[in-house]
């Protein structure tokens, strides 16, 4: 086993079907980690799972709904009464409307509220007494820097999700740190998606890469290494921090920074 060894650990990791989250997934079960993929998009996550085990990586899926108070404490219990054990939760899931403010329902707002920000708390809470138990556990949460660092027009709600995650994490950390728990965070720049290749233009991709010093977007695997960190021992004296993975996106001063292609 490489570094970052997570053998014999149970990890939980939601909106874990496709893209950032199945990527996560793979990279924990590769370390050696049990990893149980949950969502709401059942066959879509079944299949993932089904294709983890496929190539000899640990992993199954349950069904867990963010937004349902009653459904997030049922579920991580029954991993862990299931697997004897759960050592690490990443809280991925999340949505990202497109609306300006003007014309963003309070439905709307609600909504992008209870996935991305309501539902990590649920997640760290009904972990908690698990953790408490083992004295010990790792909680990582799928920031961005969207809301945390900068914004873009059209995702006020996303920003707030994403800034009022950071927020909760520190308190979070404070008050789990007696039972050996760390809460930290990973702020993913623009990442190669399937999503963003179904729903974006090829000439909306290129100016997100060319805005990269590093000239590419980044992969899932880019964050998934970040998460796999965090999670490992090595990480047992970092709690409350938050790591950018973004190829130097934010590191301009303004565009016209960005040195040329090489060799150009």
């Amino acid at each position: 086993m490489s570094g970052f060894d997570l053998s014999g650990k149970v990890a939980v990791v939601t909106g874990a079907q496709r893209g950032i989250g199945l990527g996560i997934a793979a990279e924990l079960a590769r370390a050696g980690a049990h990893v149980v993929l949950t969502g709401i998009m059942d066959a879509e996550g079944e299949r993932a799972a089904a294709e983890l085990r496929s190539g000899g990586l640990p992993a199954s899926y349950r069904s867990m709904d963010m937004r349902d108070e009653a459904a997030v404490p049922r579920v991580v219990g029954g991993i862990a009464a299931e697997h004897g054990r759960l050592d690490i939760a990443v809280a991925n899931a999340a949505i990202y409307p497109n609306t300006p403010i003007s014309a963003i329902a309070p439905e709307e707002w609600d909504a992008v509220m209870a996935v991305n920000l309501r539902g990590p708390f649920l997640l760290a809470q009904a972990c908690l007494p698990h953790f408490q138990r083992r004295r010990g556990g790792r909680v990582i949460f799928l920031s961005s820097i969207t809301g945390a660092r900068v914004s873009s027009p059209g995702y006020a709600h996303y920003a707030a999700t994403k800034a009022g995650i950071l927020g909760f994490m520190r308190t979070a950390a404070l008050e789990f740190a007696p039972w050996n728990v760390t809460l930290n965070a990973v702020e993913p720049g623009n990442i190669l998606t399937e999503g963003v290749l179904e729903h974006q233009p090829r000439s909306f991709v290129e100016a997100q890469r060319a805005a990269v010093p590093l000239r590419r977007l980044g992969t899932p695997e880019d964050v998934a290494h970040a998460v796999r960190f965090l999670a490992s021992d090595e990480a047992a004296y970092i709690t409350g921090q938050s790591i950018v993975v973004d190829g130097g996106q934010l590191l301009p001063e303004m565009a016209t920074a960005i040195l040329p292609e090489a060799g150009a």
